[in-house]
């Protein structure tokens, strides 16, 4: 049992990580191992990198701290390296870390593979205005770690989780990134079927996988459709035809967010549409955790695909 939880301003940016924060802490009981944000800033010209440098569970290892600081100075390097001009670095917690830079290029797979060649590191993001953030804790831990309270930002997905099937560590929790394709990301609860079918399908095409989860097969069988030119709700619609199992999923872009439903319809998902504001989660007590209004819920039907932008 895990949560997940989206939240789109269409009028400008606002408080986003604290409002996702709230969503999720209140769906703590769903999914107490980690949590994570995909959250999105105001568009830029330029650049957002969100790094692992080490996995929290090394920390029992005696040379963590030198790694650590040794792999945050490599990680510049190397962007240097592949022509990226970097403007600023953020120490985003104890083993992660933020690197805004400049770079002219349309080709990000060398930059990530790059920086993941350094040993231990991991890129949970990469885009203009998409920074993942994730974590072991409850997303009120979380958010204290990384400063979310002060992220300001258009839209955003969250999601909680309960470890059921692997380890509690960063690389199993969610959301995921379509890696190497610019600001997309996805959450879901539930499970695919033909997940092992897809992975050597798309493993195939050239594209390769963080981790062992469904959730990330998902997010870039959902980035080549719109890389090939479907538009998002498009590329939902043709998913559900293609992946098989028992799911909901909510999934991101730089400037929208959608949710599609497989055709039983079993996993939960509560949906507010007002006129500035989406909020949906696999529970009504997140919604209004940031909607202190009167407000009207409702559940997106089986088969259903819907899609907002900002």
């Amino acid at each position: 049992m895990c949560g997940i939880a989206g939240l789109i301003y269409k009028n400008g940016s606002t408080s986003i990580g604290d409002d996702m924060s709230r969503m999720l802490q209140s769906m703590k009981h769903r999914g107490p191992d980690s949590t994570g944000y995909a959250l999105y800033r105001p568009p830029s010209d330029d650049w957002v990198m969100h790094v692992k440098l080490a996995d929290v569970n090394a920390e029992r290892d005696f040379d963590f701290t030198q790694r650590i600081t040794r792999n945050r100075g490599e990680v510049r390097r190397r962007l240097e390296a592949e022509g990226a001009q970097v403007l600023e670095t953020l120490d985003t917690s104890p083993h992660a870390m933020t690197v805004m830079f400049s770079f002219t290029g349309d080709d990000l797979k060398p930059l990530a593979d790059r920086v993941e060649d350094i040993h231990g590191t991991e890129v949970l993001s990469l885009g203009h205005t998409l920074e993942i953030i994730k974590d072991i804790g409850d997303a009120q831990t979380v958010a204290g770690d990384y400063g979310l309270k002060g992220f300001h930002g258009t839209h955003g997905i969250g999601h909680v989780r309960m470890a059921t099937e692997s380890d509690v560590d960063i690389s199993g929790a969610h959301p995921y990134w379509a890696y190497p394709f610019s600001d997309i990301a996805v959450v879901h609860n539930g499970q695919l079927t033909n997940y092992h079918q897809w992975r050597r399908r798309l493993e195939r095409a050239g594209h390769r996988f963080q981790s062992e989860c469904d959730s990330e097969i998902i997010a870039v069988y959902l980035a080549e459709r719109i890389e090939g030119g479907d538009s998002l709700e498009g590329a939902m619609h043709r998913s559900l035809e293609e992946l098989d199992g028992v799911f909901t999923y909510l999934a991101v872009t730089g400037d929208e967010l959608g949710m599609a439903k497989d055709e039983l319809a079993a996993k939960p998902l509560v949906l507010y549409e007002g006129d500035d504001v989406v909020a949906l989660a696999s529970e009504e007590i997140a919604i209004r955790a940031v909607l202190d209004r009167e407000i009207d819920t409702y559940d997106p039907y089986e088969s259903e695909v819907m899609v907002w932008q900002r």
